[in-house]
Formats: structure tokens, C-alpha cells, sequence
């Protein structure tokens, strides 16, 4: 018997709403939001439908700071984590369970152009570097038209 255990996933979607920064009473971030999904559900083989799964979040720390201050409602976002379950008794007596995403990453999926997020992706300590698609500043490569070299 293997003892192979992983629970992984990986979500690109949308923000349904602004999300929303709030602190535990210790102080730590946290950020709770829900993530729109399309997915396609083939009727027959000529008919397909698109659906939505809407997938609560929860970030903490440095990644619900991250994303509260880059991203908004619409947005679309890359991201990855875990599944985690819960299971309570609610003040009625019933058990109550629920199903969520623990972020470990959130990432850009939009370009600095089509992006409804701040515009621009961050480097790994989450601060965006510029970015400019102005030509003065881009790379000067040399043309080469050495068609002879190629050895085919």
C-alpha cells in the first residue's frame, strides 16, 4: 500500500466581489473570496454548455495582502493550494459541512493590457516591477540572415 497523499489544485477564474482585507484578533491577514470557474458540459456530442462553479478561497498573510491590493472584482487569478473540509453542529443541532481552497499562491492571469487587476505582475516579493512597451527601451536585437548555416 502506497502512503502517496496530495491534495493540490489549481484554480483560474474570477473574483465575484471586491475582496475584502480583514485581521484575525492576533493580527494575521486573511482574505475570504469567492473564484467563478467556467466549465464546459457537453450535452450530446453536438451540444455543449458552459457552466460556473463559484469556489470559496481563503488566503492568509503575505498572499491575502497580495491580493487585496491587486486585484478586484472580475479580475481573473491564478490559484494554487489545497482543499480543506470542515464539519460543525449549528445552533439548530444540524451538522453542517463545507468545502474550501487554503491559497498558497495567487498569481496573474490577464495581460497589462486586457487586465481588469492593477495591470502589471509582481516579482516574487510581491512588489511590481515596471514595465514599458516603449520601443527606446527595448532590447536591440541585430537581424541575421545567415540562411546559409543552417545545416538543413
Amino acid at each position: 500500500m502506497s502512503s502517496l497523499n496530495l491534495n493540490k489544485v489549481i484554480l483560474v477564474g474570477r473574483l465575484t466581489a471586491e475582496p475584502e482585507l480583514k485581521q484575525t484578533p492576533s493580527g494575521v491577514s486573511v482574505i475570504r473570496f469567492t473564484v467563478a470557474v467556467n466549465r464546459r458540459r457537453s450535452r450530446n456530442a453536438e451540444q455543449s454548455e458552459q457552466q460556473a462553479d463559484f469556489i470559496t478561497v481563503t488566503a492568509w498573510r503575505q498572499t491575502a495582502e497580495f491580493i487585496s491590493k491587486y486585484f478586484r472584482k472580475g479580475s481573473a487569478i491564478c490559484i494554487t493550494g489545497s482543499i480543506q473540509t470542515s464539519s460543525w453542529t449549528d445552533q439548530q443541532g444540524q451538522k453542517r459541512y463545507s468545502t474550501e481552497v487554503v491559497a498558497d499562491e495567487a498569481m496573474f492571469v490577464d495581460s497589462r493590457s486586457e487586465g481588469a487587476s492593477a495591470g502589471y505582475a509582481p516579482d516574487a516579493y510581491g512588489s511590481a516591477p515596471s514595465y514599458s512597451s516603449n520601443e527606446a527601451t527595448a532590447p536591440n536585437f541585430e537581424d541575421h540572415n545567415t540562411d546559409d548555416d543552417l545545416p538543413f
